[in-house]
């Protein structure tokens, strides 16, 4: 479904990728591994149209992505949840998740789906989001993002800083999209974490496609990819 090419990107004069390929198929959680400043992050903000390539292509289900605008991508079904979550701080629970919602045409039945998956959320509508703790924050986020009815749901460090009940929560949140048929794209550092949601693996080293492997693999021999991480 997402289908990544030969990807450029660069700060500047700054290179960051070097010819990245990468896919992620409707149904399967991908995960995007590889130690910190090897490009995780930058991959995102390229598939989002936040980064330019400089060569190389990003195609969703044969609709090139890198041709687009950024205010053009999330109406093609991508919903990101970013490192740090970036959401509207002044503005209420109620109003994030109405802003997702507007996006692609959401209704009220979507609104009260969202809130049956975060019902913590349902108690803080008319609250300030920049008020909200930590893990209700990227519940937020990840019902901003649920809330476009995504095909591609991309999350680049979803449980950074939350405590094990919280990271529960997001864990089966991102198992629901994908037995609804969402292609998933995770960038996660906990490698135990991996092991048990990931259909694929990809690792980065510096920029470039260091190696992939599939479920079957990454049971058989968990030490390939500890490797790549150092840890």
């Amino acid at each position: 479904m997402l289908k990544i090419e030969g990807l450029d990107v660069s700060y500047g004069a700054a290179q960051v990728l070097r010819g990245v390929s990468l896919t992620a198929q409707a149904g399967q959680i991908t995960c995007l591994m590889g130690r910190n400043g090897a490009g995780k992050t930058t991959l995102m903000k390229a598939i989002m149209g936040l980064l330019p390539p400089g060569a190389g292509s990003i195609a969703l289900e044969g609709t090139l992505l890198s041709d687009l605008p950024p205010h053009e991508v999330p109406k093609q079904g991508v919903g990101y949840i970013p490192q740090g979550r970036r959401l509207f701080g002044e503005l209420t629970v109620a109003q994030n998740i109405e802003i997702g919602l507007m996006t692609r045409g959401g209704d009220a039945a979507l609104r009260e789906e969202l809130l049956e998956i975060f019902p913590r959320l349902r108690e803080r509508l008319g609250q300030r989001a920049d008020t909200l703790s930590g893990g209700e924050q990227q519940m937020l986020a990840t019902a901003r993002a649920l809330a476009l009815r995504p095909k591609l749901l991309l999350l680049d460090e979803p449980t950074e800083g939350l405590q094990p009940s919280m990271i529960e929560v997001i864990r089966q949140v991102v198992l629901t999209m994908r037995d609804r048929g969402v292609a998933v794209l995770l960038v996660e550092q906990r490698v135990d974490a991996v092991l048990d949601m990931a259909d694929r693996v990809f690792v980065i080293e510096m920029g470039a496609n260091r190696d992939e492997m599939d479920r079957a693999t990454l049971r058989a021999d968990p030490g390939r990819l500890r490797a790549h991480l150092g840890v």
